[in-house]
């Protein structure tokens, strides 16, 4: 299927590995040009010559921390308009509601929903005014099911998600489409640090550990950033224009809700 976006043009934040990485390659992949962010210089310097190499698309790469105000502003000066917009950032650390206090939380708050909504307030705009625009924002299966573990992403994916429920409405008419992607675990390093966690705290293996949790998923397996980044790519065609401020999970069937 021809996804009708070879030309455009598409900013995917913290893209050198893992989700992000796997959106931009499927992007990539129909044609998209890309501007590529991360925070280390020298794996997304690679990440984005292998793009670069694999499809021939323009890739611009921008080391930068996207959670912060000058980061952002290079990244976004680097950017210029873009057509769509990926949102991601890492999650923030895992533990109970007993250990953390209100810096962890606007830790969290600036990183998984103000930066998110910065990048949104300053590219939907020019998205508008053109006619068309994508924007797909990596949440995580959290903010259907709360991991009790993941308190700090409950709270911040949870309200980037209200604030996309009402702007996406916005917007809409204007042939700008926001919608959230929500992942399960997929074979990636936050899998990886949520696994050594477990094997820790249990004494057991890495190997056990992603077995037990693979038997709480009822695909019985992690997910892949390459399936994640083809599941992107589509929200980001132009067949998804009626999909407007949706949270669509990909979670393996791990999250237990009807709706």
């Amino acid at each position: 299927m021809d996804l009708g976006i070879k030309g455009k043009r598409a900013l995917v934040c913290a893209s050198s590995k893992g989700l992000g990485r796997g959106c931009a390659e499927a992007l990539a992949a129909e044609g998209v040009d890309l501007v590529m962010n991360a925070r280390s210089d020298g794996p997304l310097q690679e990440a984005a010559q292998a793009i670069r190499d694999a499809h021939g698309v323009g890739v611009t790469a921008v080391a930068a921390d996207i959670t912060s105000e000058e980061g952002r502003a290079r990244v976004l000066e680097a950017a210029g308009q873009v057509d769509i917009l990926v949102t991601n950032a890492g999650g923030p650390p895992p533990g109970l509601w007993t250990d953390w206090d209100r810096e962890d939380f606007i830790k969290a708050l600036d990183a998984n929903m103000l930066t998110p909504i910065a990048l949104m307030r300053a590219l939907v705009p020019g998205m508008m005014e053109r006619g068309w625009g994508r924007v797909v924002n990596i949440t995580s299966q959290s903010v259907k099911g709360p991991i009790p573990v993941l308190g700090l992403s409950n709270s911040a994916r949870a309200g980037l998600t209200g604030y996309v429920a009402g702007t996406a409405r916005q917007v809409a008419e204007k042939g700008v489409a926001i919608n959230n992607l929500l992942p399960g675990i997929h074979a990636t390093d936050r899998a990886v640090s949520l696994d050594s966690g477990v094997s820790e705290k249990q004494g057991i293996t890495m190997d056990e550990a992603r077995r037990q949790r693979e038997a709480t998923i009822p695909a019985r397996r992690y997910g892949t950033p390459a399936e994640f980044g083809a599941a992107c790519a589509f929200l980001c065609s132009q067949y998804s224009g009626f999909i407007v401020g949706q949270n669509v999970l990909l979670d393996g069937g791990a999250t237990n809700v009807t709706i």
